[in-house]
């Protein structure tokens, strides 16, 4: 009786390794996209049942809106906006304080991860004095802020897209050859994801 007991615990734990990050992966993604889709979905204040006379909501014309105006927002910066508009458009942007904080810090976040030229490219190993931290090269060159021979080096936090920038010594960075999303992957995961 013992060693079926132990048999259907180990069955039990290997079912619930595969089942709890599949489950909670997928409850985070259905979390996410309805969570938009509600909040941005316009079907019901547009449509009503002639019938009924109330408003007829359609499940995922919020996603669906989303991505409309994203690819028509794409199509006009890359086809009709020049760079006087462009800016135009940041000079107007300098002139509010608050919104341009908020803006610049989301785009440029934005623009690490999907931009054309992502800042996240470059992982390296820092020696921490004796300890060794994995992060990415972010500023090759601080000579701007008086540090000609440091370096700028974020250290995403594990469970978390979250980080710190730390000023090192260029000598103390090392860089690792390998990708940047299987070294992010490795440093999020806290190390439980083996590297290939």
């Amino acid at each position: 009786m013992n060693k079926i007991a132990r048999v259907l615990l180990n069955y039990f734990v290997k079912g619930l390794l595969i089942v709890v990050p599949l489950g909670a992966a997928c409850f985070l993604i259905y979390w996410a996209v309805a969570g938009i889709d509600k909040a941005l979905n316009l079907s019901d204040l547009l449509w009503i049942n002639p019938k009924t006379h109330k408003p007829i909501y359609i499940p995922g014309m919020g996603i669906l809106s989303v991505l409309v105006f994203i690819f028509i927002a794409g199509f006009i910066v890359t086809t009709i906006i020049t760079d006087p508009i462009k800016n135009w458009f940041n000079r107007w942007l300098n002139r509010l304080p608050l919104f341009k904080f908020l803006y610049s810090s989301i785009k440029d976040l934005t623009e690490a991860f999907v931009g054309e030229e992502k800042k996240f490219n470059e992982p390296v190993l820092v020696d921490m004095n004796g300890s060794k931290r994995i992060g990415f090269l972010t500023q090759h060159d601080l000579s701007m802020i008086g540090l000609p021979d440091e370096v700028a080096v974020y250290f995403p936090w594990s469970y978390s897209f979250a980080g710190q920038v730390v000023i090192v010594p260029a000598d103390k960075v090392k860089p690792i050859d390998k990708s940047a999303a299987q070294i992010m992957k490795f440093v999020i995961s806290g190390g439980v994801s083996g590297l290939e």
